[in-house]
C-alpha cells in the first residue's frame, strides 16, 4: 500500500496525508482513542519504522518528529471540526470526521484552517502595530499557536531532566516510586547489574510484587531492542519490570513490552513522567490565578 506521508530527519511531512490516516486510525479504534493509542495505530497503518520514529525535532530532541506532526494533524482536524478531545486526553471523531474518506477532504480542511490561521495572524500583527504606533523599529511577528495537545511546560521540564546527572535521575525515580506507594526502593547505581537500576516492592491489597526498574535519560525513541535487553536482565528474578525514560517508546517497543508469554514490562515515557512529577508535586508547582470580581450592587445595600 502506498504511504500517505513520509517521515525523515528534515523535511515537513504531508499533513493532509497524516490527517487522513489519523481519521482512518480512529475509525479502526472505534471512533475514540488516547493520544498514545492513536499515534501507535497511525504508525502501524503506515508501517513507520523504528528508525523513522527515532527522528527528533531540531530544537527539541525530547520530541520525535512523527509524534510532533501527528499532534499538528489532530489540531488541524479539530479546528476543522472533524475531531474533538476531552479534558482527559481522549480524542474522538465528530460526525463530519467519521465521513472523511479521501485525501481531497483532509486537504480541503488543511487549506481552510491554514487560510483562517493566516488571517488571524494578520489581525494580530495589525493589532500589535496599532499598539506600537508611537514606537519606532520593527514589529515582531507573532508565531501561530502550537498543537492543541502539546504542552510547553513538558518540553521545559524534559530539558531540565535531560541535564541531570544519571545518579540524580535514578534518585528522582526512587523518590517518584516511593510517592507512588512503593516500599524498600533501592537504587543500585553503577553496579552493572544487567541494565537494572533499582528494585522496589509494591503492595496491592494482600499481595506484594518485587519490581525491578530501569531509568534512563534518553533523547528520541527507545526501541524494542532496549526492552528485550532489559527483559533479559529480569529473567529468573522478577515477574514484572518498569522502564522509565525521558524519551519516547516506539510502537514496536510497546508491543515488545506486552508480548505474550514474556515478563510484562510497564513503560513510563517522558510525557507520562512529566504528568507524574506534576501530580506528586516533585519539582513542578501549579500556580492558581485568583480572579477577583467586584460586586458593586453589594455596596449599594450597605
Amino acid at each position: 500500500m502506498t504511504r500517505r506521508f513520509e517521515i525523515d530527519a528534515e523535511t515537513l511531512p504531508d499533513l493532509p496525508g497524516m490527517m487522513l490516516v489519523t481519521a482512518e486510525a480512529l475509525k479502526d479504534l472505534g471512533g475514540s482513542a488516547t493520544i498514545q493509542e492513536l499515534d501507535e495505530k497511525v504508525i502501524e497503518l503506515e508501517g513507520v519504522t523504528e528508525a523513522e520514529q527515532a527522528f527528533t525535532m531540531p530544537r527539541d530532541e525530547n520530541r520525535t518528529r512523527v509524534n510532533y506532526y501527528l499532534a499538528w494533524a489532530r489540531t488541524y482536524l479539530k479546528r476543522g471540526e472533524a475531531l474533538n478531545n476531552s479534558s482527559r486526553g481522549v480524542w474522538a471523531l465528530t460526525e463530519g470526521g467519521a465521513a472523511i474518506t479521501s485525501l481531497d477532504e483532509t486537504r480541503a480542511i488543511y487549506d481552510q484552517v491554514t487560510l483562517e490561521e493566516r488571517e488571524r495572524a494578520r489581525l494580530k500583527r495589525l493589532a500589535a502595530k496599532g499598539a506600537k504606533s508611537s514606537q519606532t523599529g520593527e514589529i515582531e511577528v507573532l508565531a501561530e499557536d502550537g498543537p492543541d495537545d502539546e504542552e510547553d511546560w513538558k518540553s521545559a521540564l524534559l530539558s531540565v531532566l535531560g541535564k541531570m546527572d544519571p545518579a540524580a535521575f535514578e534518585r528522582l525515580a526512587q523518590r517518584l516510586l516511593r510517592e507512588a506507594g512503593f516500599t524498600k526502593v533501592e537504587v543500585r547505581g553503577k553496579s552493572g547489574d544487567g541494565g537494572i537500576d533499582g528494585v522496589g516492592v509494591l503492595r496491592v491489597n494482600l499481595v506484594s510484587f518485587q519490581v525491578y526498574f530501569q531509568c534512563k535519560r534518553w533523547k528520541g525513541s527507545v526501541g524494542s531492542k532496549e526492552i528485550r535487553d532489559f527483559r533479559g536482565a529480569l529473567q529468573g528474578r522478577a515477574d514484572k519490570g518498569l522502564f522509565i525514560t525521558t524519551g519516547h517508546f516506539t510502537s514496536q517497543a510497546s508491543d515488545e513490552a506486552t508480548r505474550d508469554g514474556a515478563i510484562a514490562i510497564d513503560l513510563i515515557d517522558g510525557d507520562r513522567l512529566c504528568d507524574l512529577l506534576k501530580e506528586n508535586r516533585l519539582g513542578v508547582e501549579t500556580e492558581m490565578i485568583e480572579k477577583i470580581q467586584i460586586k458593586s450592587s453589594w455596596f449599594d445595600g450597605i
